[in-house]
């Protein structure tokens, strides 16, 4: 019966059912095993636990101001179009004096229409990076919380001992996060930057701008026997790796 039970908890079953994504049969499921074993409900409701706080660590505020300058636009459209159509009324009766009139209107409404596209791709864009926030909040969930994620712990070399940060893999949902928890300081015109091979193919991961907390993670790109490289760089970043810069190595 444990066996049956540990082969249960070894799958994503209860953070999918967690996360709603579950089948009708796959909840069904779940919610059998939470009411016949008290280690799975155990494991449940400390997973419930984990979502509730890593949700409100994680929770994304709308950017401030943004809905007070969509109103403001909406309300400037509205008063334009307003004026638009009392203009264009009072021009159909003489346009053979102001024939030059209509191209003013046209434009204007040409500009309310560019616009309004511009409102609209912007909440897009918004809306947008919201859900890839989200999405990256519920990979780093499973990374943390899946036993089957592995951790490795990771020191910089003589150029940089006081560097420490904690690397999460899991093979199975193939997710890869790292976790730099200190960094030495540098000079002004110097950086940190990651690196990582895959595929035989060096990715450049961006500028580690400043150490993080315990829950302050970085995607790395998952591949088998990848490997990833931190190190220092000219201030802004630098497009190939300087190698004989190399401070810390990430194998996973």
């Amino acid at each position: 019966m444990k066996e049956k039970i540990r082969i249960f908890l070894d799958t994503d079953l209860l953070e999918k059912y967690l996360l709603g994504t579950t089948s009708a049969e796959e909840s069904m499921q779940v919610e059998r095993y939470i009411a016949m074993y008290p280690e799975v409900r155990e494991t449940y409701n400390e997973l419930q636990e984990n979502l509730e706080t890593f949700a409100k660590m994680h929770a994304i505020s709308t950017p401030e101001g943004l809905k007070e300058r969509i109103l403001s636009s909406i309300r400037a459209q509205n008063t334009v179009r307003r004026r638009f159509f009392r203009y264009a009324i009072a021009a159909s009766f003489i346009a053979f004096i102001f024939a030059g009139s209509s191209y003013f209107f046209w434009n204007q409404n040409k500009n309310l229409v560019e616009e309004n596209t511009l409102v609209t791709n912007k909440i897009k864009d918004l809306e947008a990076d919201m859900k890839q926030r989200l999405e990256d909040v519920r990979n780093q969930f499973i990374v943390l919380n899946n036993p089957q994620t592995k951790k490795y712990a990771v020191k910089g070399n003589k150029n940089a001992k006081d560097l420490k940060a904690v690397a999460y893999v899991n093979p199975v949902k193939k997710l890869s996060y790292i976790n730099v928890s200190k960094l030495p300081n540098l000079p002004e015109d110097r950086c940190y930057q990651m690196w990582a091979e895959v595929n035989g193919e060096m990715v450049n991961l961006g500028i580690i701008k400043e150490a993080g907390t315990a829950d302050k993670l970085l995607a790395l790109p998952y591949a088998e026997n990848a490997v990833s490289y931190i190190t220092i760089e000219p201030k802004g970043g630098n497009v190939t790796p300087t190698v004989q810069n190399i401070v810390a190595n990430i194998p996973y």
